[in-house]
């Protein structure tokens, strides 16, 4: 299929940068997103880009910044609006999470993916993508080790909230997927995961062109494998 336009939510550095550069590296254009006014590896693409990459400034945990990026990107067309942010805290049992600390993981993981993807639907082509990184964490039943408490259901309440998005539009023709990159040496998955960047991200945008125009919601991992809820 030929290129579209992508708007990549989360892609100052790590895996949503990666999914920016691969994006770009295939011939898209693409609207990536940062947090703050500070350089990011996101400018130095988009300076190197001939004005395929584009930089625009959202802490999506903000709704006004929401609603104010919508509004500057109002007369784009998108053929994929895919959201790529998370932040676990830490690896504490969830008796003694503090409840602000809750609430963070769970406005940043799980409801802000869910404002972003409400507020941008209407500017997705009617075939086009919409995706959220999710995780295997999130799934229900993988989890037999327990660890990472709030992660892991801030990404569960991520998976059935875009299962209960699915449903709401049952009718729209879009192609909804919850993509897991699988256990990446990032900030977040830690130095002794078992996956670079390079050998994820290439792999989620295989998954999620494949799918391209496939209606519904699918949970599928970076090999296009689908993820047991």
């Amino acid at each position: 299929m030929s290129a579209g336009t992508a708007l990549i939510v989360g892609a100052s550095r790590a895996l949503g940068l990666a999914l920016a550069t691969e994006y770009a590296r295939r011939g898209w254009d693409v609207i990536g997103t940062v947090r703050g006014d500070q350089r990011t590896g996101l400018h130095d693409l988009a300076d190197a880009s001939d004005g395929h990459v584009t930089v625009e400034s959202l802490d999506m945990t903000e709704p006004e910044q929401i609603t104010a990026l919508r509004a500057r990107l109002a007369g784009r067309t998108l053929d994929l609006l895919f959201v790529n942010a998370a932040i676990a805290r830490g690896n504490i049992p969830v008796g003694e999470v503090p409840t602000e600390m809750f609430v963070e993981v769970m406005v940043t993981n799980a409801l802000s993916p869910m404002r972003m993807v409400e507020s941008f639907r209407s500017l997705v082509t009617p075939t086009g993508t919409i995706g959220v990184m999710s995780s295997r964490q999130g799934s229900l039943s993988q989890n037999t080790n327990g660890g990472q408490d709030v992660y892991r259901a801030s990404k569960s309440a991520l998976n059935q909230l875009m299962r209960s998005y699915a449903a709401r539009y049952a009718d729209a023709a879009h192609t909804l997927l919850l993509m897991c990159p699988g256990h990446v040496r990032t900030e977040l998955g830690g130095p002794d995961a078992p996956l670079t960047i390079d050998q994820s991200i290439p792999g989620v945008v295989d998954t999620i062109e494949r799918h391209r125009g496939e209606p519904g919601l699918q949970y599928l991992n970076y090999q296009d494998q689908p993820v047991p809820w």
